[in-house]
Protein backbone atom coordinates (compact mmCIF):
# COMPACT_ATOMS: atom_id res chain seq x y z
CA UNK A 1 0.00 0.00 0.00
CA UNK A 2 1.25 3.82 -0.88
CA UNK A 3 1.92 5.94 1.72
CA UNK A 4 -0.95 8.03 -0.14
CA UNK A 5 -3.62 5.50 -0.23
CA UNK A 6 -2.40 4.43 3.82
CA UNK A 7 -3.31 8.00 4.70
CA UNK A 8 -6.44 8.22 2.59
CA UNK A 9 -7.73 5.07 4.31
CA UNK A 10 -7.05 6.21 7.93
CA UNK A 11 -8.53 9.77 7.18
CA UNK A 12 -11.93 7.23 5.87
CA UNK A 13 -11.70 5.53 9.36
CA UNK A 14 -10.99 2.15 6.94
CA UNK A 15 -9.87 -1.15 8.56
CA UNK A 16 -6.18 -1.78 7.55
CA UNK A 17 -5.01 -5.13 6.54
CA UNK A 18 -2.07 -6.09 8.84
CA UNK A 19 0.08 -6.42 6.16
CA UNK A 20 -0.37 -2.69 5.29
CA UNK A 21 1.07 -1.67 8.58
CA UNK A 22 4.59 -3.62 8.35
CA UNK A 23 6.90 -0.84 8.27
CA UNK A 24 10.79 -1.97 8.13
CA UNK A 25 11.99 -2.81 11.55
CA UNK A 26 14.31 -0.21 13.12
CA UNK A 27 17.60 -0.77 11.95
CA UNK A 28 20.89 -1.85 14.00
CA UNK A 29 22.41 1.16 14.77
CA UNK A 30 25.78 2.05 13.52
CA UNK A 31 29.14 0.80 15.52
CA UNK A 32 31.21 3.46 16.33
CA UNK A 33 34.61 3.67 14.96
CA UNK A 34 36.91 3.80 18.42
CA UNK A 35 40.18 3.75 17.17
CA UNK A 36 42.86 5.80 18.58
CA UNK A 37 44.48 7.39 15.67
CA UNK A 38 40.59 8.75 14.92
CA UNK A 39 41.50 11.44 17.85
CA UNK A 40 41.19 14.97 16.53
CA UNK A 41 41.33 16.97 20.19
CA UNK A 42 41.42 16.59 23.92
CA UNK A 43 40.20 19.57 26.17
CA UNK A 44 40.37 20.02 29.30
CA UNK A 45 38.20 22.35 31.53
CA UNK A 46 37.64 22.60 35.53
CA UNK A 47 34.23 22.01 37.31
CA UNK A 48 33.34 24.51 40.01
CA UNK A 49 32.42 22.31 42.47
CA UNK A 50 30.51 24.38 45.68
CA UNK A 51 29.38 22.11 48.28
CA UNK A 52 26.75 24.18 49.53
CA UNK A 53 25.61 24.39 46.01
CA UNK A 54 25.69 27.72 43.70
CA UNK A 55 26.17 31.10 44.93
CA UNK A 56 23.66 33.25 43.56
CA UNK A 57 23.60 36.19 45.92
CA UNK A 58 23.76 40.42 46.19
CA UNK A 59 26.85 41.71 47.93
CA UNK A 60 28.17 45.50 48.37
CA UNK A 61 31.69 45.29 47.56
CA UNK A 62 34.47 48.17 46.53
CA UNK A 63 31.71 50.68 45.80
CA UNK A 64 29.80 48.09 43.70
CA UNK A 65 26.75 46.09 43.83
CA UNK A 66 27.45 42.68 42.59
CA UNK A 67 25.78 39.86 42.14
CA UNK A 68 27.22 36.45 42.42
CA UNK A 69 26.30 34.12 39.84
CA UNK A 70 28.81 30.90 39.86
CA UNK A 71 29.70 27.53 41.56
CA UNK A 72 27.45 25.22 39.62
CA UNK A 73 29.83 21.92 39.41
CA UNK A 74 28.97 19.53 36.43
CA UNK A 75 25.84 21.28 35.66
CA UNK A 76 27.15 24.95 34.11
CA UNK A 77 25.46 24.58 30.56
CA UNK A 78 22.28 22.04 32.57
CA UNK A 79 21.11 24.53 34.73
CA UNK A 80 22.19 27.81 33.01
CA UNK A 81 18.83 29.75 32.53
CA UNK A 82 17.15 29.13 35.20
CA UNK A 83 19.82 29.77 37.08
CA UNK A 84 20.26 33.03 35.45
CA UNK A 85 16.72 33.96 36.27
CA UNK A 86 17.26 33.73 39.88
CA UNK A 87 20.14 36.09 39.14
CA UNK A 88 18.12 38.23 37.03
CA UNK A 89 16.10 39.22 40.68
CA UNK A 90 18.77 40.55 41.96
CA UNK A 91 20.15 42.41 39.36
CA UNK A 92 16.27 43.99 38.67
CA UNK A 93 16.29 44.90 42.69
CA UNK A 94 19.43 46.99 41.96
CA UNK A 95 19.85 48.54 38.46
CA UNK A 96 17.31 50.84 37.13
CA UNK A 97 15.59 49.84 33.90
CA UNK A 98 17.51 49.78 31.08
CA UNK A 99 21.18 50.58 33.17
CA UNK A 100 23.97 49.27 31.55
CA UNK A 101 25.61 46.35 34.18
CA UNK A 102 28.46 44.36 33.46
CA UNK A 103 28.64 40.59 33.70
CA UNK A 104 32.48 39.09 34.44
CA UNK A 105 33.05 35.78 33.02
CA UNK A 106 32.22 34.34 29.28
CA UNK A 107 31.34 30.56 30.27
CA UNK A 108 27.89 28.91 30.03
CA UNK A 109 26.48 30.74 33.45
CA UNK A 110 27.98 34.16 31.92
CA UNK A 111 27.09 33.79 28.69
CA UNK A 112 23.31 33.42 29.80
CA UNK A 113 23.23 35.76 32.19
CA UNK A 114 24.25 38.22 29.84
CA UNK A 115 20.93 37.13 27.68
CA UNK A 116 18.87 36.93 29.98
CA UNK A 117 19.58 40.69 31.39
CA UNK A 118 19.20 41.74 27.98
CA UNK A 119 15.87 40.43 27.48
CA UNK A 120 15.13 42.18 30.12
CA UNK A 121 15.75 45.38 28.83
CA UNK A 122 19.38 45.65 30.42
CA UNK A 123 22.30 46.99 28.14
CA UNK A 124 25.11 44.22 29.06
CA UNK A 125 29.12 44.99 28.65
CA UNK A 126 30.60 41.62 29.05
CA UNK A 127 34.25 41.06 30.79
CA UNK A 128 36.30 38.56 29.96
CA UNK A 129 40.17 37.04 29.85
CA UNK A 130 39.05 34.12 27.71
CA UNK A 131 36.21 33.67 25.42
CA UNK A 132 34.51 30.73 23.44
CA UNK A 133 35.89 28.16 23.15
CA UNK A 134 38.64 28.69 25.13
CA UNK A 135 36.56 28.86 28.73
CA UNK A 136 36.50 25.97 31.14
CA UNK A 137 32.69 25.18 30.02
CA UNK A 138 33.55 24.58 26.38
CA UNK A 139 35.22 21.61 27.47
CA UNK A 140 32.13 19.91 28.75
CA UNK A 141 30.59 16.81 27.79
CA UNK A 142 27.25 18.66 26.24
CA UNK A 143 24.50 16.05 28.04
CA UNK A 144 21.70 17.62 29.95
CA UNK A 145 22.85 16.77 33.67
CA UNK A 146 21.65 19.28 36.30
CA UNK A 147 21.87 17.35 39.20
CA UNK A 148 26.02 16.64 37.96
CA UNK A 149 27.93 17.75 41.25
CA UNK A 150 25.64 20.10 41.99
CA UNK A 151 25.50 20.12 45.88
CA UNK A 152 26.51 17.90 48.66
CA UNK A 153 23.62 15.72 50.55
CA UNK A 154 24.15 17.63 53.70
CA UNK A 155 23.52 21.00 52.07
CA UNK A 156 20.41 19.31 50.03
CA UNK A 157 17.45 20.63 52.55
CA UNK A 158 13.76 20.56 51.18
CA UNK A 159 13.76 23.95 50.48
CA UNK A 160 17.22 24.21 48.29
CA UNK A 161 15.84 21.29 46.36
CA UNK A 162 12.96 22.55 45.83
CA UNK A 163 14.51 25.63 44.50
CA UNK A 164 16.95 23.46 42.19
CA UNK A 165 14.16 21.70 40.68
CA UNK A 166 12.18 24.74 39.79
CA UNK A 167 15.48 26.20 38.02
CA UNK A 168 16.09 22.87 36.37
CA UNK A 169 12.17 23.03 34.86
CA UNK A 170 13.07 26.39 33.71
CA UNK A 171 16.18 25.85 32.20
CA UNK A 172 14.74 22.84 30.22
CA UNK A 173 11.92 24.66 28.79
CA UNK A 174 14.20 27.68 27.86
CA UNK A 175 16.81 24.44 26.18
CA UNK A 176 14.12 23.61 23.72
CA UNK A 177 13.34 27.05 22.35
CA UNK A 178 17.08 25.89 20.80
CA UNK A 179 15.58 22.81 18.75
CA UNK A 180 15.70 22.59 15.13
CA UNK A 181 17.88 25.79 14.24
CA UNK A 182 20.11 24.73 11.46
CA UNK A 183 23.60 24.71 13.70
CA UNK A 184 21.70 22.24 15.95
CA UNK A 185 22.48 23.41 19.49
CA UNK A 186 20.56 21.99 21.03
CA UNK A 187 19.13 18.28 20.08
CA UNK A 188 17.88 14.74 21.63
CA UNK A 189 19.53 11.79 21.24
CA UNK A 190 19.20 8.06 22.02
CA UNK A 191 21.69 6.62 24.00
CA UNK A 192 22.10 3.29 25.76
CA UNK A 193 23.75 2.78 29.50
CA UNK A 194 25.17 -0.64 29.24
CA UNK A 195 26.82 -2.23 32.03
CA UNK A 196 28.99 -5.64 32.87
CA UNK A 197 27.25 -6.87 36.03
CA UNK A 198 23.33 -5.32 35.83
CA UNK A 199 21.91 -2.51 37.01
CA UNK A 200 20.84 -3.44 40.55
CA UNK A 201 24.15 -5.42 41.17
CA UNK A 202 26.12 -3.44 43.37
CA UNK A 203 29.49 -2.63 41.30
CA UNK A 204 32.27 -5.09 41.78
CA UNK A 205 35.77 -3.47 43.60
CA UNK A 206 33.61 0.11 43.25
CA UNK A 207 34.56 2.90 45.46
CA UNK A 208 34.01 6.60 45.57
CA UNK A 209 36.81 8.45 43.89
CA UNK A 210 39.16 9.92 46.43
CA UNK A 211 37.69 12.72 48.18
CA UNK A 212 34.13 12.78 46.70
CA UNK A 213 31.36 13.90 48.95
CA UNK A 214 27.99 12.50 48.92
CA UNK A 215 25.75 13.61 46.73
CA UNK A 216 21.74 13.89 46.91
CA UNK A 217 19.86 11.72 44.64
CA UNK A 218 17.74 14.86 42.49
CA UNK A 219 16.85 12.79 39.15
CA UNK A 220 13.63 11.81 40.32
CA UNK A 221 12.08 15.08 40.63
CA UNK A 222 12.83 15.80 37.20
CA UNK A 223 12.02 11.86 35.52
CA UNK A 224 9.11 13.57 33.80
CA UNK A 225 10.99 15.99 31.85
CA UNK A 226 12.26 12.61 29.68
CA UNK A 227 11.61 9.06 28.36
CA UNK A 228 11.68 6.36 30.78
CA UNK A 229 14.47 3.97 30.19
CA UNK A 230 13.47 0.17 28.88
CA UNK A 231 15.74 -2.83 29.54
CA UNK A 232 16.75 -4.52 26.21
CA UNK A 233 16.99 -8.01 25.02
CA UNK A 234 20.96 -9.43 24.08
CA UNK A 235 19.50 -9.02 20.46
CA UNK A 236 18.08 -5.74 20.70
CA UNK A 237 21.58 -3.48 21.27
CA UNK A 238 25.04 -4.19 19.39
CA UNK A 239 27.22 -4.47 22.39
CA UNK A 240 28.84 -7.65 23.61
CA UNK A 241 28.46 -9.65 26.75
CA UNK A 242 26.86 -6.67 28.43
CA UNK A 243 23.52 -5.57 29.66
CA UNK A 244 22.05 -2.64 28.03
CA UNK A 245 19.16 -0.32 28.93
CA UNK A 246 17.82 2.62 26.09
CA UNK A 247 17.13 6.19 27.52
CA UNK A 248 16.60 9.34 25.58
CA UNK A 249 18.39 12.11 26.51
CA UNK A 250 19.12 15.94 25.36
CA UNK A 251 22.54 17.38 24.02
CA UNK A 252 24.08 20.19 23.57
CA UNK A 253 26.30 20.87 20.84
CA UNK A 254 28.63 23.42 22.64
CA UNK A 255 30.72 25.09 19.67
CA UNK A 256 27.23 26.05 18.31
CA UNK A 257 25.30 26.93 21.49
CA UNK A 258 28.75 29.15 22.30
CA UNK A 259 28.61 30.87 18.86
CA UNK A 260 24.99 31.22 18.83
CA UNK A 261 24.88 32.88 22.39
CA UNK A 262 27.67 35.20 21.24
CA UNK A 263 26.41 36.17 17.80
CA UNK A 264 22.89 37.10 19.98
CA UNK A 265 24.34 39.09 22.22
CA UNK A 266 26.16 40.96 19.88
CA UNK A 267 23.22 41.56 17.79
CA UNK A 268 21.43 43.06 20.72
CA UNK A 269 23.98 45.36 21.43
CA UNK A 270 26.12 43.77 23.72
CA UNK A 271 29.59 44.46 24.29
CA UNK A 272 32.61 42.43 24.80
CA UNK A 273 35.68 43.44 26.21
CA UNK A 274 38.83 41.14 26.89
CA UNK A 275 40.22 42.12 30.12
CA UNK A 276 41.69 39.90 33.20
CA UNK A 277 41.34 41.17 36.77
CA UNK A 278 43.36 39.90 39.38
CA UNK A 279 41.28 40.63 42.68
CA UNK A 280 37.75 42.06 43.73
CA UNK A 281 39.12 46.07 44.33
CA UNK A 282 39.95 46.02 39.85
CA UNK A 283 35.92 45.66 39.81
CA UNK A 284 35.80 49.14 41.71
CA UNK A 285 37.58 51.00 38.09
CA UNK A 286 34.36 49.77 35.84
CA UNK A 287 32.05 51.92 34.60
CA UNK A 288 29.88 49.89 35.83
CA UNK A 289 27.56 50.33 39.27
CA UNK A 290 25.71 46.15 38.96
CA UNK A 291 27.42 43.66 38.33
CA UNK A 292 27.20 39.95 37.71
CA UNK A 293 30.06 38.14 38.91
CA UNK A 294 30.21 34.87 36.38
CA UNK A 295 33.93 33.76 37.01
CA UNK A 296 32.97 30.14 37.87
CA UNK A 297 36.40 28.31 38.83
CA UNK A 298 37.99 31.68 38.88
CA UNK A 299 36.40 32.78 42.22
CA UNK A 300 38.15 30.25 43.72
CA UNK A 301 41.07 32.50 43.70
CA UNK A 302 39.66 35.86 43.14
CA UNK A 303 37.85 35.76 45.98
CA UNK A 304 39.17 33.02 47.46
CA UNK A 305 35.74 31.39 48.07
CA UNK A 306 36.45 27.96 50.83
CA UNK A 307 33.37 26.31 49.48
CA UNK A 308 34.92 26.05 45.96
CA UNK A 309 36.63 22.74 44.76
CA UNK A 310 38.51 22.41 41.41
CA UNK A 311 37.26 19.04 40.00
CA UNK A 312 39.08 18.53 36.41
CA UNK A 313 36.97 17.21 33.30
CA UNK A 314 38.50 16.03 30.16
CA UNK A 315 36.63 15.50 27.00
CA UNK A 316 38.13 14.08 23.89
CA UNK A 317 36.81 14.01 20.26
CA UNK A 318 37.31 11.41 17.59
CA UNK A 319 36.64 12.82 13.75
CA UNK A 320 32.51 13.29 13.35
CA UNK A 321 31.05 10.17 12.32
CA UNK A 322 27.55 11.61 11.03
CA UNK A 323 25.85 8.30 11.15
CA UNK A 324 26.08 7.51 14.42
CA UNK A 325 22.97 9.29 16.13
CA UNK A 326 22.97 7.58 19.98
CA UNK A 327 25.11 7.96 22.67
CA UNK A 328 26.89 5.18 25.33
CA UNK A 329 27.22 5.88 28.92
CA UNK A 330 29.29 2.62 30.27
CA UNK A 331 28.34 2.18 33.88
CA UNK A 332 31.24 1.31 36.25
CA UNK A 333 33.97 2.51 33.93
CA UNK A 334 32.77 6.14 34.19
CA UNK A 335 33.11 6.59 30.42
CA UNK A 336 30.62 8.18 27.65
CA UNK A 337 30.43 8.46 24.37
CA UNK A 338 28.13 11.06 22.68
CA UNK A 339 27.32 12.30 19.09
CA UNK A 340 27.87 15.57 18.44
CA UNK A 341 28.66 18.11 15.46
CA UNK A 342 31.80 18.74 15.34
CA UNK A 343 32.85 15.04 16.49
CA UNK A 344 32.23 11.72 18.20
CA UNK A 345 33.00 12.88 22.02
CA UNK A 346 34.40 10.47 24.41
CA UNK A 347 34.73 11.46 27.89
CA UNK A 348 36.42 9.27 31.17
CA UNK A 349 36.38 10.58 34.70
CA UNK A 350 39.91 10.08 36.36
CA UNK A 351 40.58 8.51 39.66
CA UNK A 352 41.87 11.37 40.93
CA UNK A 353 39.96 14.95 39.47
CA UNK A 354 38.14 15.49 42.21
CA UNK A 355 40.11 18.34 43.78
CA UNK A 356 42.21 18.69 40.49
CA UNK A 357 42.77 22.21 38.78
CA UNK A 358 45.02 20.20 36.05
CA UNK A 359 44.71 21.94 32.69
CA UNK A 360 47.46 19.16 30.50
CA UNK A 361 45.79 17.26 28.71
CA UNK A 362 46.44 13.24 29.31
CA UNK A 363 46.65 11.44 25.73
CA UNK A 364 47.28 8.13 27.44
CA UNK A 365 43.70 8.60 29.32
CA UNK A 366 41.95 9.95 26.13
CA UNK A 367 42.83 6.24 24.76
CA UNK A 368 42.08 3.82 27.25
CA UNK A 369 38.74 5.83 26.90
CA UNK A 370 38.81 4.94 23.54
CA UNK A 371 39.90 1.31 23.99
CA UNK A 372 37.34 0.27 26.84
CA UNK A 373 34.58 1.71 24.40
CA UNK A 374 36.04 -0.34 21.43
CA UNK A 375 35.26 -3.60 23.64
CA UNK A 376 32.20 -3.13 23.75
CA UNK A 377 31.48 -3.47 20.12
CA UNK A 378 33.80 -6.53 19.44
Amino acid sequence: MQRRQLFAAAAAGIALPASALDFAPPRTPTAMRLQVDRLIDIAVGIRPFRAPGPRIEAQRLHGKTVVHHYGHGGSGWSLSWGSAQRALALLQAHARPGERIAVIGCGAIGLTTARTAQQAGFKVRLYARDRPPHVHSGAATGLWTPDSRIVTAEHASEAWCADWEAMARASFKLHQGYLGLPSGPVEWHDGYLVADHGFDAPLPNYAPHAGEPDYPDLAGRVADLRPRGQALAAHEHPFRHVQARRFTQLVFNIPAYQRLLLDDFARDGGELVQREFHQPRDWARLPERVIANCTGDGARTLLGDPHLTPVRGQTARLIPQPDVDYAVIYRGRNVVALPRRDGLLIAAMGEHDFGSADLRPDRAQAEDAVRRLAALFG
